[in-house]
């Protein structure tokens, strides 16, 4: 890939798409550390990061993808390092004062400690930052380029990224936060690293947020962080229509929420492979570790596997649903085993049959390739066997089952109270992610003393019950966020018995039981997607005219005339499940090991694609909502980019939520 075309937008003309996180991963290797490569030399070269441009390659690029472009060191700016002189530098580094004084360090004086410096930021730089470099002169001859590669945000998967503010929900929705210093510092930062995406990317989206009030309704300062940040964020986009080729009108769409669009995703049960395994096993990131046998004989080993999307079985089957992904690894390994010829003659082999010579050498030549891809087949079938006896173990079905039916308006409180009463051996954290579904859908079940005495029908500490008392505040003082967003309203219809959080939505083939959720995003994506988002909800910092909405709205791309996404006359949702004696349904799988379809699908489907859409979630997403990013951009043709302040599982996410508040405890128990 030449540079030129690495400073080019993935909708540029060369007919390929290309997704989200490998625009970032081509930008990092062949316009970054690429750039200082001399014709015809093959000369070695020193990385030097900081600990978040470090982040920021690792969940890019492999360490074998840096190494071919030249690179045989990789260090640490704030590290001691030994001089080497005969050698170029590459300084990808943030533009904060301590790290130029550490790089000026490395080059001035007489005996500099490498040859020639290449310098990238992550972000822009402060002009008084670029004067001090300038102002020495020893160092200006030994640099080799200086440039902002604005690229500061964490791909976590092909079409998302993360600002690394894991503690956002503490920072900006605790108690007086407005008046603390992390509070501006968390609001500028995610804004900067944010708005380095659409630099990187060359695109210049339309910035909506969630409007904080109504006119007869005070916003808190909670309220206001959505808005907030849209202003911080165009702000930054400002400045960067300055950089060569970045478009001066509007190209794509963002659009800004708070965790409190939604609070049922994060704590409900989502039934996909890549959610169960996160919620259930025992795993630090994407890393999961299971036993092997030992190849002495002794006791079992223990091996680490990144579940990521370099496995194509995991990428095949990770948004599906837990028992689909376990029927269709059963076939794939039959399949595989009955139409591999060396498993075939192994199998004649053991039940006494002659073998040839030509035989032998056959299964010589195929057990390597059948012994690796047998050994990824072994690993998800022992993955999702594990995860499929803790559902059994733990009665999961049951309790998915009625936060479903609470969410859709089919049970109340008779049927919660009823399952803490006979489930009494039930997980405290099952309990309160039940609890705190329930408190969305019927808030006013937790007022005055009636928290208290769930709690203690569930026998949950007085801190997990703060959790529920948490959700208040994030969810802000505003009237107009109603129940059907899923968090608390201050308006109650005392008539009815039962409260939904979510409308079925019909239109769809049956699915399979447990999978008709979906987190509120789906629809404001798709009413994003054909221009009807409530104006009275939802503002544009750069309001449109009439003619850019409508070519918004339409899909188009800015350098070619892709087609409008298709109207479709049903929703892409799933309907409520019918209840059957099985709980999942039969489907057809794909014969053995290799993934062709979800492959073929990414090929085929993408080839014209439309304007992005990108939704950034302050106080983290959910797999549930990653999961809706790439149905969304299958069916509307537009590639949809999720950001977030981080990627929480439920139980990450119940930890932040009791940081929100400090506040004591009344002596009596009373959280209200």
């Amino acid at each position: 890939m030449s540079f030129s075309d690495s400073e080019s937008s993935s909708h540029g003309g060369s007919g390929e798409y290309k997704f989200f996180r490998q625009t970032c991963r081509d930008r990092l290797l062949y316009e970054m550390l690429g750039s200082s490569n001399a014709p015809n030399s093959k000369s070695w070269k020193v990385l030097i990061m900081d600990k978040v441009t470090v982040k920021v390659m690792s969940h890019s690029c492999k360490m074998a993808d840096i190494t071919d472009q030249g690179v045989s060191l990789v260090e640490d700016l704030f590290r001691r390092r030994e001089p080497m002189p005969s050698m170029d530098v590459i300084y990808f580094i943030q533009p904060s004062k301590e790290n130029v004084v550490m790089f000026l360090s490395d080059m001035s004086g007489r005996e500099p400690l490498y040859k020639k410096a290449f310098v990238f930021f992550s972000s822009s730089v402060p002009k008084e930052l670029v004067n001090h470099i300038k102002c020495d002169t020893s160092v200006l001859p030994r640099i080799g380029a200086l440039r902002e590669m604005n690229l500061e945000y964490f791909p976590i998967d092909n079409q998302a990224f993360i600002t690394d503010h894991e503690r956002a929900l503490e920072d900006l929705y605790g108690e007086d936060v407005e008046k603390s210093r992390k509070f501006d510092a968390c609001l500028n930062t995610m804004a900067t690293r944010i708005a380095t995406v659409f630099a990187s990317l060359k695109e210049l989206p339309f910035v909506r947020y969630r409007i904080a009030k109504s006119d007869d309704c005070k916003a808190s300062s909670r309220d206001l962080v959505p808005t907030k940040l849209a202003s911080a964020i165009w702000n930054c986009l400002l400045k960067y229509k300055a950089i060569p080729n970045f478009p001066q009108t509007e190209t794509c769409e963002l659009l800004i929420l708070d965790r409190s669009v939604d609070q049922i995703a994060p704590v409900i049960h989502e039934w996909t492979y890549d959610a169960m395994c996160h919620d259930l096993l025992d795993m630090d990131g994407n890393k999961y570790v299971l036993e092997v046998p030992s190849k002495t004989g002794g006791q079992p080993e223990k091996k680490e596997v990144l579940l990521e999307d370099h496995d194509p079985v995991w990428l095949e089957l990770r948004h599906s649903h837990i028992a689909d992904a376990s029927e269709r690894l059963h076939d794939k390994m039959t399949n595989f085993v009955s139409n591999n010829k060396a498993a075939q003659m192994q199998q004649k082999a053991r039940d006494g049959g002659e073998l040839s010579t030509r035989d032998l050498q056959k299964i010589v030549q195929a057990l390597p390739k059948y012994g690796e891809q047998v050994d990824k087949l072994s690993l998800h079938v022992e993955i999702a066997g594990r995860v499929n006896k803790i559902i059994r173990d733990t009665g999961l079905r049951e309790l998915g089952q009625l936060e479903q039916d609470l969410v859709f308006g089919d049970a109340g409180a008779k049927d919660v109270i009823n399952f803490l009463r006979t489930k009494q051996d039930a997980s405290p954290e099952y309990k309160l992610r039940l609890l705190m579904i329930y408190a969305c859908v019927y808030p006013e079940k937790f007022e005055g003393d009636k928290g208290t005495k769930l709690m203690q029908l569930a026998k949950l500490s007085r801190e997990d019950m703060k959790v529920v008392e948490n959700m208040k505040l994030l969810a802000g003082s505003s009237e107009t966020k109603k129940a059907s967003s899923g968090s608390f309203s201050l308006k109650f219809d005392g008539a009815k018995t039962k409260q939904a959080a979510r409308k079925d939505r019909t239109g769809e083939e049956e699915t399979w039981q447990l999978f008709r959720f979906y987190p509120m995003i789906e629809e404001l994506i798709e009413n994003l997607n054909k221009g009807a988002l409530p104006k009275n909800e939802y503002a544009c910092v750069n309001d449109p005219s009439p003619t850019a909405q409508a070519a918004t709205t339409s899909g188009s791309v800015r350098s070619r005339q892709a087609p409008a996404a298709p109207e479709r006359k049903t929703p892409a949702h799933s309907m409520r499940s019918r209840r059957t004696s099985t709980w999942a349904r039969p489907n057809h799988s794909d014969d053995g090991y290799s993934s062709d379809s979800a492959l073929k699908s990414v090929s085929l489907d993408f080839k014209k694609m439309g304007q992005r859409i990108f939704i950034f979630i302050i106080g983290g997403a959910t797999r549930s909502e990653l999961r809706v990013c790439h149905k969304l951009t299958k069916s509307l043709r537009r590639e949809v980019v999720l950001g977030s302040s981080s990627l929480d599982d439920p139980p990450q996410y119940i930890t932040r939520l009791k940081l929100l508040s400090e506040k004591d405890l009344s002596a009596d128990g009373h959280v209200f």
